[in-house]
């Protein structure tokens, strides 16, 4: 009993899987409104004889469902949010799929080897940090390991140096003083001025950031009417960098180009973190290694891409579980993730293919986890230590 048994019970769920994947394409739903989604996910688990638990952390689109026993926890997260206006133009939708044929491949085994699994449904990751939710409120107390992966592009990602950047996202308030924009304009303090200034002293930044620095944003809400010199002026941005470390003095830097505005305009300025910082991903050596060494198997092959631009909030759960998150490839797909293009690509045979793959992959590796002695016992003692 081993690859084969894994292979085989993925393959045997195989069109419920795929049924499931473009069921959650057909009906997108964005961060913490996947209602439809957790209960298609929960569904197919109690038909695989998982023990699901609903609004799992107190977070109604959070599930977990467990099966098994041991001294060895098998996690497997799952997304299922999608993006605003453009569906599963990151490919949540095969996520989850993959993250269910992954546990129910290990089901296969889970008896003979003595261990136990445990799938997290994670909600909003596109904006929201629910795995960092999820973590805060002990879902990840149990968990010896953590492992998803991600589609991507063509080609496949599964290096122990791959990363993702570190993210902080926050909201701008400008607040001014309203007056009649025709009448007496030099009575009022106008917001959006403050915010025209900042936005050119960020673009100006930006000839100072480092190449792997981003800083992006939008005005969400500027002013009323032509006629009145508007009081409040919001914004939405975000700053990445390659670590958390190197991330909090950018958000300063920033942050003191929305205070030049608000000095320049004479307006008050206010900031709120919109969610959960996104840590940079820590892929785990050992596990890693374990899912590329199948990768041929498939006919795939593994590209060391370093650090990605995107952000995830798995990387959260690196700095605290030992940790995967490989990038699968839909072969022959060269359209971008956040695209519509992708998003039409994401319900296709490629990515059919990729999250039965992936599935396979991520049961693989926890085959070869709970059956290496001595890489079963240094994750277990490595649990122990954290959670003393």
């Amino acid at each position: 009993m081993g690859y084969d048994a894994t292979d085989h019970a993925v393959d045997r769920w195989r069109d419920r899987l795929i049924g499931l994947s473009h069921s959650l394409h057909a009906e997108p739903e964005t961060a913490f409104a996947e209602h439809r989604s957790v209960v298609k996910l929960a569904d197919l688990l109690r038909a695989a004889d998982f023990d699901v638990r609903d609004n799992a952390c107190d977070l109604p689109t959070a599930l977990t469902a467990t099966y098994g026993r041991g001294d060895l926890t098998i996690g497997i997260c799952a997304e299922y949010d999608a993006l605003p206006g453009i569906g599963h133009a990151c490919g949540h939708n095969v996520i989850c799929a993959a993250a269910a044929g992954a546990a129910i491949g290990l089901r296969a085994i889970a008896d003979a080897h003595r261990f136990r699994i445990k799938l997290l449904g994670t909600p909003a990751e596109e904006s929201g940090g629910g795995k960092q939710l999820m973590l805060e409120r002990g879902a990840f107390d149990d968990v010896t390991v953590a492992m998803m992966a991600h589609p991507a592009p063509s080609a496949d990602a599964a290096g122990p140096g791959d990363s993702t950047q570190a993210a902080s996202r926050f909201e701008v308030t400008y607040r001014g003083r309203p007056s009649h924009a025709a009448a007496a304009p030099w009575l009022g303090v106008n917001a959006a001025d403050a915010a025209v200034v900042a936005q050119v002293a960020i673009g100006l930044l930006r000839q100072q950031t480092p190449p792997a620095y981003r800083v992006a944003g939008f005005v969400r809400s500027g002013g009323e009417k032509t006629n009145i010199i508007p009081e409040r002026c919001v914004l939405e941005y975000e700053v990445r960098a390659p670590t958390s470390e190197q991330l909090r003095p950018f958000r300063r830097r920033v942050e003191e180009c929305f205070e030049a505005g608000a000095l320049a305009a004479g307006a008050n300025v206010s900031f709120r973190s919109m969610e959960p910082e996104y840590l940079d991903l820590r892929n785990d050596p050992w596990l890693i290694a374990a899912y590329a060494a199948h990768l041929p198997d498939f006919g795939r092959v593994a590209v060391a891409t370093g650090a990605h631009s995107a952000s995830t909030d798995m990387g959260n759960i690196s700095h605290v579980v030992p940790s995967i998150h490989p990038m699968i490839g839909l072969r022959g797909v060269t359209a971008t993730p956040h695209t519509h293009e992708f998003t039409a690509h994401t319900a296709t045979p490629a990515a059919d293919e990729a999250l039965i793959h992936a599935a396979k992959l991520l049961a693989r590796t926890g085959y070869d986890l709970a059956t290496n002695a001595s890489a079963r016992a240094d994750f277990i003692t490595r649990h122990t230590t954290r959670t003393a």
